[in-house]
């Protein structure tokens, strides 16, 4: 008779285990799965290529503060960044003496200097010879239809591709401007504007000797800072001063040496300033390694300015006229940032011949302070060239911002301008109006600009009517024309619009980041024309008008100063209903003092000058009220109620920092001791069952004899009558018994698999774990002391969101302004302070550097260093320190106007 065995059953299984094997290896494709692993030519694989995936534009450094951040995004989306743009180079030069310029990956035979410029195609250029003399004597324009000298000679189209540097080339325009719509440079005798300076009496001995030893330090601490950037990267952009490499987020056109051009000058370091101008004879603006773009911004405020004002520090010295024709070169590439439907600039350009081969429109988010920051150094060279084109390209942005500006419900804060505008003059969501889509040569795509005073003009469907001297018909060339209308590209044609609120940050108003620095320019550009051009004085007084009714505040601090800072609105329906606030402080908004002051000056404002008074006073506020002594690059505080009446609050202060309401804190408590309640009630069942587990663990420590002995049963081959008839009789509840053999095999397997007892089958569970004590919440006062003990909070902060101090100039740059106004020798006193604080913070080996947290308590430490010295260290921040306690005619501010990264420019007279 067949008896069950166990041992069958996996007989059985190995069996079938065995035939599908067999039938496996039979598949005939078995074998190739190889083929994919090691490329074996039976299979016909074609490798495709990998997708293109643009990087991120590249963000706004140095003025446009969430630059060296990381954080900050380039404010104009519609133009991409490609390749590296933060390159270090570990490499170190030789000592002693400055290191070549980078070297080009060009034979040096074979790479040309481009002093005059050649256009791609040399007909129909859109601009002509200068209206009037130019400043500098002997100037001669480069012309571009003129054949070059053979030095000068450009590299051929042909030449150019058997190398691996591509070079700018000037291509012809899309939408040029004709020659008789260029708007002029104003000229005349300038108007009498009234002084700035204070009227210095002269100096003690004392005080004399006290200035001097202070400027001596300055000047060893920036000589600290230039040296080590000659020995550690010249010909780069920026010195990396704690590992002493180098970084070239600029093109690598030498950001930092040219940006220092004029504080050599000002500190008496003539050899070094010869150095840096032969250094810069040597610069090629038309090709770079670095980036596919130019941070037009960047570029101009701080390669373009710092040329002119170089060479407006030298008094135009013949010795150094390479620094304007260098000015001349950069700005020749920069114009094709205006070769736009409505000239309003693109604000990153792709700057390879092969980019132009499109038209393209201006940024529909472009940043307010981006776009409205060209004026001075365009301006300046318009004066020094005559090329009224260089004035033409600025006059039309700022005749957009005034229109924006005048426009009923033009923006939500009359006044001001938001945090970004769609300046590509397109409405895309506006249908096409019927008929022929191209605009024919002649016609303008979008007129939001007037042409030369003298000739009448429309800005546009909606806009006002500026009234002329002699009124005359719009002819079509008023503003920019096209090409032929085959050569644009499908889809290009839209509904035109003038300049508008648009993009990201269209309902955001401050004095900071991405919108300062266009109304830093109101006031000084009304300098620089000599006050000509009156409109600068309007756009100056609405935004000061502005600023006073919607975001000055007056922080509550301790002692009750009489202090103010400029806060952060938000308008969720376009007008000023429905605003809210964020009360920051911001080093960026620290230009604001210098601001109203100047502009309180020359307007004859005093009101607006105690103002600019209060707002310094809150920066040195700000610095001293830090454990380093340095104010962090972003902040908040808490508000006064009443700024007439208003006095340190701890209670207020704590609410600040903790605004979760009493109640909500209550109730916490109460949600607290309920849940406490109910966790002593599941500790107790936890317990309780626990204690089961362990009665079952005991009880089941017999039941491994108890399964030996009934397996031992059931597999027995001879059982008696008796033990048969015990074995059918005894209880065992939770077991079949095997079934009569010869039946169909599952019901074998079943049975074999059902007369297995394991101990497993007889364990208890696993014990219960207690459950979890819920946490107390802390109370108002616990939660605040925490606070303020882990992140350092001063009295009257409510938040420290950016604690680090990135070299910026914004507050001294006030603090000198004040002085020089005021004539009040306290700003001194706290200038300095401000200087041993910063240098005591920031000083390296080599140089200084940014750090990371101005709250520690042992400022200079390593561990803090953020191994970054941007150029503005060097260009504005330690040359208003030095400023300072130089003698005030030294770039007196009744003959010099200074711009926004402290490049000198000389007045009109």
């Amino acid at each position: 008779m067949f008896r069950f065995r166990r041992y069958r059953m996996l007989l059985i299984c190995a069996f079938v285990i065995t035939m599908l094997l067999y039938h496996v290896s039979k598949n005939s494709q078995w074998d190739r799965s190889s083929e994919f692993w090691h490329g074996g030519a039976g299979l016909n694989v074609e490798e495709r290529p990998r997708p293109y995936s643009p990087p991120a534009s590249e963000p706004v450094h140095g003025h446009d503060h969430n630059n060296q951040a990381g954080t900050d995004v380039g404010t104009n989306g519609d133009e991409h960044t490609f390749g590296p743009h933060d390159i270090d180079h570990p490499e170190e030069p030789q000592r002693g003496s400055p290191p070549p310029p980078a070297p080009s990956t060009l034979d040096p035979e074979s790479t040309i200097q481009i002093a005059q410029l050649k256009s791609v195609d040399q007909e129909g250029a859109g601009y002509g010879l200068p209206t009037k003399a130019p400043t500098v004597p002997g100037w001669k324009t480069p012309n571009n239809h003129a054949e070059p000298q053979e030095q000068n000679k450009v590299v051929s189209t042909e030449a150019a591709a058997t190398t691996s540097t591509i070079h700018w080339q000037k291509p012809k325009e899309w939408f040029p401007v004709p020659k008789e719509s260029i708007i002029p440079l104003p000229t005349g005798k300038p108007q009498a504007i009234p002084a700035i300076q204070f009227a210095f009496a002269e100096e003690s001995p004392t005080d004399k000797e006290i200035r001097l030893g202070r400027l001596a330090k300055i000047k060893t601490e920036a000589q600290r800072a230039w040296s080590g950037y000659r020995e550690y990267a010249w010909t780069h952009d920026e010195l990396k001063p704690v590992s002493k490499k180098s970084k070239d987020p600029f093109c690598g056109w030498a950001a930092t040496l040219v940006d220092t051009l004029d504080t050599l000058w000002i500190m008496g370091m003539k050899d070094e300033f010869d150095e840096a101008v032969e250094a810069v004879r040597d610069i090629d603006f038309t090709t770079t390694p670095y980036r596919d773009d130019i941070p037009v911004f960047e570029t101009i405020i701080r390669y373009l300015g710092g040329m002119v004002g170089a060479y407006d520090m030298t008094g135009g010295d013949p010795k150094y006229r390479i620094l304007l024709d260098k000015a001349v070169e950069l700005a020749e590439i920069l114009m094709g940032v205006f070769d736009t439907p409505n000239r309003l600039p693109i604000l990153y350009y792709n700057w390879k011949p092969s980019y132009n081969k499109n038209p393209r429109r201006a940024s529909s988010h472009s940043g307010v302070a981006e776009i409205g920051s060209m004026t001075m150094e365009f301006t300046r060279l318009a004066q020094l060239t005559g090329e009224d084109k260089y004035y033409d390209a600025i006059a039309r942005i700022v005749d957009a911002l005034e229109e924006l500006q005048n426009r009923e419900h033009g923006t939500a804060i009359p006044g001001l301008f938001p945090e970004h505008l769609d300046a590509s003059g397109c409405n895309r969501s506006a249908p096409l109006p019927p008929g022929p889509q191209h605009n024919s040569p002649g016609t303008p795509e979008q007129v939001v600009v007037p042409p030369p005073p003298n000739t009448g003009f429309r800005r546009g469907p909606q806009a006002r009517r500026r009234e002329p001297r002699q009124k005359r018909a719009a002819t079509p060339n008023n503003g920019p024309t096209t090409r032929d209308p085959e050569e644009f590209p499908p889809g290009w044609e839209c509904v035109p619009q003038n300049l508008t609120v648009g993009g990201w940050g269209g309902g955001s108003f401050s004095m900071g980041g991405n919108q300062d620095s266009t109304y830093e320019y109101f006031p000084k550009q009304y300098l620089m024309l000599g006050g000509l051009e009156p409109k600068y004085r309007t756009m100056h007084e609405k935004t000061a008008d502005a600023v006073k009714e919607y975001l000055l505040f007056r922080p509550m601090a301790e002692g009750d100063p009489d202090i103010l800072f400029s806060a952060k609105a938000y308008s969720s329906d376009g007008t000023t209903k429905k605003m809210t606030y964020e009360f920051e402080v911001t080093h960026l908004t620290c230009f604001l003092g210098g601001m109203f002051g100047l502009g309180g000056k020359i307007f004859n404002r005093p009101e607006d000058v105690e103002i600019g008074e209060r707002l310094t006073d809150g920066c040195v506020w700000a610095y001293e009220s830090m454990p380093a002594g340095v104010m962090p690059e972003h902040s908040f505080v808490v508000p006064c109620k009443d700024p007439t009446d208003c006095h340190f609050d701890k209670t207020t202060w704590y609410r600040a920092i903790d605004p979760t309401s009493q109640e909500t804190r209550d109730q916490q408590m109460e949600d607290y001791k309920a849940n406490m309640a109910k966790w002593k009630v599941n500790v107790e069942k936890a317990k309780a069952e626990n204690a089961l587990a362990e009665e079952r663990r005991r009880l089941a420590a017999v039941a491994p004899a108890r399964a030996n002995d009934e397996t031992e049963v059931v597999g027995s081959t001879k059982t008696s009558p008796v033990e048969r008839s015990t074995l059918e009789t005894r209880d065992f509840p939770s077991y079949e018994t095997a079934p009569k053999p010869g039946g169909k095999l599952q019901d074998i397997m079943d049975a074999a698999s059902n007369n297995v007892i394991t101990v497993a089958d007889q364990q208890p569970l696993d014990e219960m774990p207690l459950p979890i004590e819920p946490l107390r919440p802390l109370t108002h006062l616990e939660y605040v002391e925490d606070r303020i003990k882990k992140d350092h909070i001063p009295p009257g902060f409510s938040n420290l969101r950016d604690k680090r101090y990135i070299l910026r100039p914004e507050a001294i740059e006030s603090v000198w302004y004040m002085y020089r106004i005021t004539g009040d020798r306290s700003w001194q006193e706290k200038g300095w302070r401000m200087f041993e604080a910063v240098i005591r913070a920031t000083r390296t080996d080599v140089a200084h550097t940014a750090i990371r947290d101005v709250t520690t308590k042992e400022p200079g430490n390593e561990a803090d260093m953020e191994d970054s010295m941007e150029s503005f260290w060097l260009a504005e921040t330690l040359k208003y320190f030095y400023l300072l306690f130089e003698t005030p005619d030294v770039v007196s501010l009744d003959e010099w106007v200074l711009n926004t990264e402290a490049h000198p420019f000389r007045r009109p007279k």
